[in-house]
């Protein structure tokens, strides 16, 4: 028990039999539970799991004979907290990069009652970014962008930080099986989060690096995450605000989006007139401006009225 709540944590492991032995020693006594979850593992991670269960009786092995994803790992967690019916439930990864003494302060807010969702923040500093590669900064920067528009918590840094902790209300609400199954779950989460009103908090930490190498490759991990959260902004936009309720920020977008796209195809137009036609292309380079700036006013609007929703709370 912490503060009254029961707690448990969910560790997705895949190939870390280097380190997940270190990762389950380091879990807190105040813990209840640990779903320590081996998503297929070729190696000997599963049964690492499996002696420790036997010196630990809060550990629950939960073994995947295919392999699904760190999403779908964290997901198979969740689902067994639900049906033990667990309080809180955390997410540390199974490579020990996640500090335990920080778990507390990643717990508070959402035991407390102030927010359903809280994830660390390593990008606030310099400080907390050390050991964090310059390309690995730039990365997580342009993704906490992204992901900003497409789910709509405009104040939150770090996304792609699976340090997190979640109430057993959220879990109850969105619906688990729909969440992204791979690199992208943590994002494709806060959508599903922000569309029914739960609020969500940056925990800062320090960032820990030592022997766990990223499996994530780079080349296409953004390009498949960008396309991923497209799809999730419109879907947001659908359901939170036209089926769920009704908000004019909507018809902001669609103009927005509308007159810039206009205003892009007038450009092409205004350099045909141009060069093929041999004409001036002053008036339709002037519509095509304005066109443009036009679709672009209506997007910041769109998006300083989603701004103003982030803090509501549908569910307070």
């Amino acid at each position: 028990m912490y503060r009254e709540k029961t707690i448990a944590v969910a560790i997705p492991a895949y190939r870390e039999e280097q380190l997940i032995l270190a990762t389950l020693e380091s879990i807190p006594p105040f813990v209840d539970r640990v779903y320590a979850v081996d998503d297929a593992s070729p190696d000997k991670t599963g049964a690492i799991i499996d002696n420790y269960a036997r010196k630990d009786s809060r550990i629950v092995p939960i073994h995947h004979e295919k392999n699904k994803g760190v999403g779908g790992a964290i997901v198979s967690g969740y689902k067994q907290a639900l049906a033990d019916g667990i309080d809180v439930v955390a997410v540390m990864a199974g490579d020990n990069q996640m500090d335990p003494t920080f778990l507390p302060e990643l717990l508070d807010p959402v035991v407390g009652g102030v927010v359903d969702y809280a994830v660390g923040n390593r990008l606030i500093n310099e400080q907390f970014r050390q050991g964090m590669s310059k390309w690995r900064f730039i990365g997580n920067s342009v993704l906490t962008l992204l992901t900003k528009i497409a789910s709509g918590y405009w104040q939150l840094m770090d996304p792609q930080n699976g340090y997190t902790a979640i109430s057993r209300r959220a879990l109850e609400t969105i619906s688990l099986d729909s969440i992204y199954p791979r690199y992208g779950y943590c994002n494709d989460l806060l959508v599903w989060l922000n569309t029914f009103g739960f609020r969500v908090r940056n925990v800062p930490h320090p960032a820990r690096y030592g022997l766990e190498q990223s499996k994530i490759k780079y080349s296409t991990y953004i390009v498949r995450l960008s396309w991923l959260l497209l799809n999730a902004f419109f879907w947001r936009l659908k359901v939170k605000y036209v089926l769920l309720s009704f908000h004019p920020l909507v018809f902001f977008y669609l103009f927005g989006f509308f007159f810039s796209f206009t205003g892009v195809l007038f450009g092409f137009y205004a350099f045909y007139f141009k060069f093929l036609l041999k004409n001036e292309m002053f008036v339709p380079a002037v519509v095509s401006v304005i066109l443009f700036a036009l679709g672009v006013q209506f997007i910041l609007f769109a998006m300083l009225f989603d701004m103003q929703e982030e803090n509501k709370g549908t569910w307070y």
